[in-house]
């Protein structure tokens, strides 16, 4: 399962990313607009490990770039990485791996989606009316952290939703619904999104990421039914592992109730951090591009 893993990280940029060898490390560099994404160990390389002087030579390419100089890698995977990238400056974020595999069973034992009272749970086709408006809840989930209720609420989800549909980011949502790459779900109540989060499938492999609810709609139990019927979707297209990477230990706990199980450990490195603080990814989702908030919380993608 490690390896299907490892093998989903490295196929996920390669849609919408051309890929620069550095050895034992692959820059991912994104084409045209969309997530910057990161540099990451080359799938199959069979040299020796990644050195300090490695990742010191992509973070200047990186910054020729203008791009993040950020790296994301599975500790277990590759457990000689971390102290090449902490020799090179970089602080170290950790976040707990949690899959469903093909052995696991549905998140709520059933395979429905369900969601509390008043409370619908779907998956969005590319054409839905509500696409730009699931798009943006994760947005505003971001700008307030942490699981207790906040301020923003439908008045600023509509102001978002629409730039969402100005600057393009729902009609390339779309793109990706359309062909197959992301699939979207989200809670309504009273006709407004209240959370949203996406899967995206690669193979019989697929990541959750970006579940994220309106800060004003917290702590009602929705991104667990976001996450269930994303997962019900999953396998229903054929997925036999499912995977997250949650924000901090307190998030695994609550998906581990929902189901899922500690796997590994997913790492980001990035530089001017103080230890311990949490990344900042940026709620733009894409697959393969860091950890998952979970349930209730804020998205702290922008993945994978």
């Amino acid at each position: 399962m490690l390896e299907a893993i490892e093998r989903y990280y490295d196929a996920v940029p390669r849609g919408s990313a051309r890929v620069e060898d550095f050895g034992p490390l692959s820059l991912f560099v994104a084409e045209g607009t969309g997530w910057p994404y990161y540099a990451r160990p080359a799938l199959g390389h069979e040299g020796p490990a990644a050195t300090a002087a490695d990742v010191r030579r992509v973070r200047a390419r990186q910054r020729e770039l203008g791009l993040p100089e950020a790296f994301e890698w599975v500790a277990e995977h590759d457990p000689l990485l971390r102290a090449a990238v902490e020799e090179a400056g970089l602080t170290v974020h950790e976040h707990p791996l949690l899959v469903l595999g093909p052995q696991d069973g549905h998140p709520d034992g059933h395979g429905g989606t369900p969601g509390p009272d008043g409370v619908s749970v779907r998956v969005l086709a590319a054409d839905d009316p509500a696409l730009a408006e699931a798009l943006a809840v994760p947005h505003l989930a971001f700008g307030e952290p942490g699981t207790g209720v906040g301020n923003a609420g439908p008045a600023e989800l509509a102001v978002r939703a629409e730039a969402l549909r100005a600057d393009g980011s729902a009609e390339r949502l779309a793109g990706r619904i359309t062909a197959g790459r992301t699939a979207l779900a989200a809670a309504f109540g009273d006709g407004t999104a209240l959370c949203a989060g996406q899967h995206n499938p690669v193979g019989e492999v697929t990541e959750v990421a970006g579940v994220g609810t309106l800060p004003s709609a917290r702590r009602r139990g929705l991104a667990q039914a976001v996450t269930t019927a994303l997962v019900a979707h999953a396998r229903a297209g054929g997925a036999r592992t499912v995977f997250l990477s949650a924000a901090d230990e307190d998030v695994a706990r609550i998906y581990r109730r929902a189901g899922f199980r500690s796997f590994a450990t997913a790492l980001i490195a990035e530089p001017g951090a103080e230890p311990g603080a949490a990344p900042d990814a940026g709620p733009d989702t894409e697959p393969g591009a860091g950890p998952d908030a979970g349930p209730d919380a804020t998205a702290t993608t922008g993945a994978h």
